[in-house]
């Protein structure tokens, strides 16, 4: 499943970048503002103040009609085993029964609870973004998939669906290496811990009137089906 139309295979790198992106992207995983950090419990003076911006700031771009009156807000991490099983089995139909139509806008959202490989990839997404193809870049991901911290989202692949997808490898590779948008990704993670997420994927549904409606975990096409419709009824 692609967001957006297919795009030829772009091409090839030069010897110059792959040196540099493998050299630049171990430093990444290792920075000490993205460690891995547990869900932390409330403190006496109670939680983190939650607020509209916490669900959506520090995501993706929208995807879908930005008018749409239901906002779907996923907070997700790349190497999530049900992640995976709700992009494949769920989100299709999301896509098109609601996206499509103009009823429900789509904000993916990083939480990185896994490994450094989660990161790195949030990063690739992100730098895709610089291009207008995040979506592509979330897609290819999810699409190559194949379990957790067992390297499918090593710096040699992330790297190679750069280029699949047709993106600028040399403008995305300086980005990586750059890690220009690491203040999203950590702001992400804090939005995540600040709703006291405990895993993935999690996700919170916007109506029209601003009510969230939470779901945890990969929930089937008729969870989302019955709040959706249910927000609906409200405009009518």
């Amino acid at each position: 499943m692609i967001h957006g139309p297919s795009l030829a295979i772009g091409a090839g790198i030069s010897a110059v970048v792959l040196v540099i992106v493998f050299l630049g992207f171990d430093g990444i995983s290792n920075e000490s503002e993205l460690v891995m950090q547990p869900t932390p419990t409330i403190q006496p003076e109670g939680p983190a103040r939650v607020t509209m911006e916490t669900f959506l700031a520090n995501g993706s771009p929208i995807l879908g009609d930005s008018n749409a009156p239901i906002t779907l807000v996923e907070f997700g991490d790349y190497q999530c085993h049900f992640c995976n099983v709700f992009f494949h089995s769920t989100e299709g139909d999301i896509l098109e029964n609601y996206v499509e139509t103009g009823k429900v806008r789509m904000i993916f959202k990083d939480y990185n609870i896994i490994g450094p490989d989660s990161i790195n990839a949030s990063h690739g997404a992100h730098c895709a973004n610089d291009q207008g193809m995040f979506w592509e870049y979330h897609d290819i991901l999810y699409n190559n998939w194949t379990g957790e911290n067992n390297g499918w989202a090593s710096s040699e692949n992330l790297l190679r669906f750069a280029q699949e997808i047709g993106l600028d490898v040399d403008t995305w590779s300086e980005c990586m290496i750059d890690r220009i948008h690491s203040k999203t990704i950590v702001a992400s993670n804090e939005d995540a811990r600040s709703l006291e997420l405990t895993g993935t994927p999690a996700f919170f549904v916007i109506g029209p009137d601003g009510e969230v409606t939470s779901l945890f975990g990969a929930k089937p096409y008729s969870t989302f089906q019955m709040t959706f419709d249910s927000e609906l009824e409200k405009l009518s």
